[in-house]
């Protein structure tokens, strides 16, 4: 017998688990089905982002940087260390742990929020009369019927044509998160989020990596003086990066990968690694979904259309997160999320495309908001710029990283901050603030006559905003 809910969400990722216990807050019956299991068959919820994606990738970044830290960077803070080595399983181990713990962290916000989790593959049935019905295969098969079903199945890797993942030589995310030892050679195809982020995790604890991408620029999206800025320190960190490269047939044998490439002068090269990471974007995951069962509408590249409320084309279907057009991030998803929720209770939230921060967790650390400094020329916008080095801010100094900026862009004429670029330590956290003023459309002069704690990193925004108009007062 069909179980009946308000709501069904499809998913546990940061969308799915979000907008369930949103939708339960707001007084309303939900189930949420997700697949995701750990490696003795338990339900692991949070997606891509808490089992291979963001939070493991945080957790390697972490344990890498205390790595490197130890053997190059204590001794100049007169801590005298010897013998530094790495312990490869308990490296990996803490990595699991921490995502275990966040496993664990949403089934109970599950139970405490009255949201049922059903452990299972979910697709589409049928309409019904009660609205639409769902089938759960898992352990126990399950059929749920729901006057509104929101999907949120999130994306996966996507592979090189004719050269699919083994995760053992040719790696997506998931296999680049628990390699068990170091590799001495290691080639990433993709100089994105995911390539950089774990091209450096495996730099750091001893790997030669060499980073292809195909695309002219570095970081072609972010803004220019960041992307110079954020390659020259990774350079002289040890990555090796070629852009504007053709990657030719790759071949592997049981000890190694070769990369032919082509340069952007027409020269040919050749990589040969013993691993070669994969990070050439994602595809949303809408096979075995059911959606031509029910007629559910998708674009040519397998995207689930929505409008801009995130409403399919059919009544009492949403999507939301990787599922669905716009930026693949996590907190896109949970906006998206809520704001569904929300407008099934007859309220009116909105997601603001324009105020969606980025971040690359690299050290240092890359994170943006708005509009780049490319864009606004591009459009013709009158803007003034302002910047301020972490090389004069006295937080930086006592911390011993100094690398990088903060750049702010505002309207010429209004002041109202159009974007903001930050290269430095903690950038991941310093970017909130350039967020809430542009949300609620604050000027430069705003975030300049606001009080900051002395010392901390936050006062390089303050002086870049300062800068805008030309009166930085340490620079």
């Amino acid at each position: 017998m069909a179980k009946q809910f308000d709501v069904v969400v499809i998913g546990a990722g940061p969308g799915g688990y979000i907008a369930a216990i949103r939708a339960a807050q707001l007084g309303m019956s939900v189930a949420c089905v997700d697949y995701w299991s750990t490696a003795d068959g338990k339900p692991a919820p949070g997606g891509t982002c808490t089992n291979v994606g963001c939070i493991p990738s945080k957790a390697l970044l972490q344990s890498s940087e205390h790595y490197e830290h130890a053997q190059k960077h204590l001794a100049e803070h007169g801590v005298k260390v010897e013998g530094v080595s790495l312990d490869i399983k308990q490296f990996l181990g803490r990595k699991d742990t921490v995502v275990k713990q966040n496993n664990d962290g949403i089934l109970y916000l599950f139970k405490k929020n009255k949201v049922t989790f059903f452990h299972g593959k979910a697709s589409f049935g049928a309409k019904v009369d009660a609205g639409w019905s769902v089938n759960v295969s898992g352990e126990q098969t399950e059929e749920l019927v729901a006057k509104n079903v929101i999907v949120a199945t999130g994306s996966s890797a996507r592979a090189l044509p004719g050269l699919d993942f083994d995760e053992t030589q040719i790696l997506s995310n998931d296999g680049a998160l628990r390699l068990a030892s170091v590799p001495k050679k290691l080639a990433v195809i993709g100089a994105g989020v995911i390539g950089l982020e774990l091209g450096s995790v495996w730099r750091r604890l001893g790997a030669e990596v060499t980073i292809l991408e195909g695309a002219p620029e570095f970081l072609a999206t972010v803004d220019r003086d960041a992307a110079k800025e954020a390659l020259k320190a990774f350079t002289k960190q040890g990555l090796t990066i070629h852009t504007g490269v053709k990657v030719g047939e790759i071949k592997k044998t049981a000890k190694k990968v070769t990369v032919p490439y082509t340069d952007a002068a027409g020269a040919e090269h050749k990589v040969e690694a013993d691993k070669l990471i994969v990070s050439i974007g994602r595809v949303p995951n809408t096979e075995g979904l059911g959606a031509e069962t029910i007629g559910l509408k998708l674009d040519e590249r397998g995207f689930i259309v929505v409008d801009d409320d995130c409403a399919t084309s059919l009544p009492g279907i949403w999507a939301v997160g990787d599922v669905v057009r716009g930026p693949m991030l996590a907190h896109k998803a949970e906006e998206e999320g809520v704001a569904v929720a929300e407008r099934l209770a007859g309220q009116h939230p909105h997601v603001n495309f324009d105020t969606v921060p980025w971040v690359i967790y690299t050290s240092p650390e890359i994170a943006w908001v708005g509009q780049t400094e490319q864009q606004l020329k591009t459009a013709g916008r009158q803007y003034r710029s302002g910047s301020f080095p972490f090389l004069a801010n006295g937080r930086a100094r006592a911390l011993g990283d100094t690398t990088g900026f903060v750049k702010v862009l505002a309207d010429a004429k209004t002041d109202e901050v159009l974007g903001v670029h930050i290269v430095g330590p903690v950038a991941s956290e310093l970017i909130a603030e350039a967020v809430t003023i542009m949300e609620f459309r604050g000027a430069a002069e705003d975030i300049a006559r606001i009080c900051h704690a002395h010392p901390t990193l936050s006062e390089a925004m303050k002086e870049a905003a300062l800068a805008v108009d030309t009166r930085a007062l340490n620079f």
